[in-house]
C-alpha cells in the first residue's frame, strides 16, 4: 500500500486536472461553448424574422460560435415564447419578438404558456419602426382631415386592415379612432401580406402598417401615404406629417422587435449577451440595411427594456380594457 500511495495521488491530481477545462467551459464568462438558438415565434420571412437573421449572424461572428434561428410560429408568437420560457436559462435559448407576445397578446387570450412580466429576461430592443396610415388606390382622401372627415361622415363602415387582432396595425388604428373621436371597421387578417394585398386591390380603404412593409409600394406609388405614427418624421419619408403635426395627439405607436432570454441569466451571460446584441445591430452594413428600410435602431441595454416593457405592458392594457379588444 505504501508503494501505491504516490500512484494514487499522482492518478487523482490528473483526474482533478483533466476536469478543469469542462468546468471552466461551464462557467458563464466562457459563455457560449455550444450553438445557441434564437427562437423566432412566426414564420420565415416576416420583419421579426429579418431582425432576427442579421443578429444572429452578426453575433456570431462576434462570438465565434453558432447562432441558429429556428421558427415556432402558432398561437400569435405566444407558442414559441412559451417553448423560450420553458426553456434553461443558460444564454442558450434566446427569443425574438414583435411587441404581441411581450405587452399585446397575454392582455387578449386566456391561458397564454407564460408571464411576459416575470418569465423572461429582457436583453436589447435592436429596432423600431413607427407605422404609417396608407390608403388604397381608389381613396381620394390624402391629409388626416379628410380621413377624419370621411370617418365621421360614415361612422363604421370605413374598413382598415390590419395583420391580426392586437398587431401593432390594428393598436395604431384603436388609438386613432379614440384619439381623433371617430370609429372606422376593422378588419384582421392572417399577416400582414394578405392585409397588402387586398388594400393594393382596393378590398380595404385604409391601413397603418409597418414603414418597412409598404415603403416599396408607397414609392411605387400603389399606395397613398397620409400620416406617419411615430414621435417624428421618419426619414424614408420625410414628406409625410406625423399624426400630431396632423392634428391627432397622443396616437405615437411604434412597432418594435425585442431580444429576451428565460428568466434567471447568469449576469456575465446576460451582460456578454447584451453587448453582442447592441454590437450586431450598430454593424454599419447592418445598420444601413435596417434604416434604408425605415426601421430605426434603439439598440436598448437590459435595464432600459425591462423599463420600456412594463411601459408598454401597462399602455397596452389600458387600451385593450378600453377599447373591449378581443382575440375573436
Amino acid at each position: 500500500m505504501i508503494q501505491r500511495k504516490p500512484f494514487l495521488v499522482a492518478a487523482f491530481a490528473l483526474a482533478t486536472g483533466a476536469l478543469l477545462p469542462l468546468h471552466a467551459s461551464a462557467q458563464p464568462d466562457a459563455w457560449p461553448q455550444k450553438p445557441v438558438t434564437v427562437v423566432v415565434p412566426f414564420p420565415a420571412g416576416g420583419s421579426t424574422d429579418m431582425v432576427a437573421r442579421a443578429l444572429a449572424l452578426q453575433m456570431q461572428t462576434r462570438l465565434g460560435q453558432s447562432f441558429v434561428v429556428d421558427n415556432k410560429p402558432g398561437a400569435t408568437g405566444t407558442i414559441g415564447a412559451g417553448f423560450v420560457k420553458r426553456a434553461a436559462p443558460d444564454g442558450y435559448t434566446l427569443l425574438v419578438s414583435s411587441l404581441g407576445a411581450f405587452v399585446v397578446t397575454p392582455h387578449l387570450q386566456k391561458n397564454v404558456p407564460y408571464d411576459a412580466t416575470k418569465d423572461f429576461d429582457y436583453i436589447s430592443v435592436p429596432v423600431q419602426a413607427p407605422n404609417v396610415l396608407v390608403a388604397s388606390p381608389k381613396q381620394k382622401e390624402r391629409t388626416i382631415a379628410e380621413v377624419i372627415a370621411t370617418l365621421k361622415a360614415n361612422p363604421g363602415k370605413v374598413s382598415f386592415a390590419s395583420s391580426g387582432n392586437g398587431s401593432s396595425d390594428h393598436l395604431s388604428a384603436e388609438v386613432f379612432w379614440q384619439q381623433s373621436g371617430t370609429q372606422g371597421l376593422h378588419v384582421p387578417y392572417k399577416g400582414g401580406a394578405p392585409a397588402i394585398n387586398d388594400l393594393l386591390g382596393g378590398q380595404v380603404d385604409f391601413s397603418f402598417q409597418n414603414v418597412n412593409a409598404v415603403l416599396p409600394h408607397i414609392k411605387a406609388g400603389k399606395l397613398h401615404a397620409i400620416a406617419v405614427t411615430g414621435d417624428k418624421r421618419s426619414p424614408v419619408l420625410p414628406d409625410v406629417p406625423t399624426l400630431s403635426e396632423a392634428g391627432v395627439k397622443g396616437a405615437e405607436v411604434y412597432s418594435w422587435q425585442g431580444l429576451a432570454a428565460p428568466k434567471g441569466l447568469p449576469p456575465a451571460v446576460k451582460e456578454k449577451l447584451s453587448a453582442a446584441a447592441i454590437a450586431a445591430i450598430n454593424d454599419p452594413e447592418v445598420k444601413k440595411r435596417m434604416l434604408d428600410q425605415g426601421l430605426e435602431i434603439v439598440a436598448s441595454t437590459p435595464a432600459e427594456f425591462t423599463a420600456f416593457q412594463a411601459r408598454e405592458w401597462a399602455r397596452w392594457k389600458t387600451l385593450i380594457e378600453t377599447r373591449k379588444i378581443t382575440a375573436d
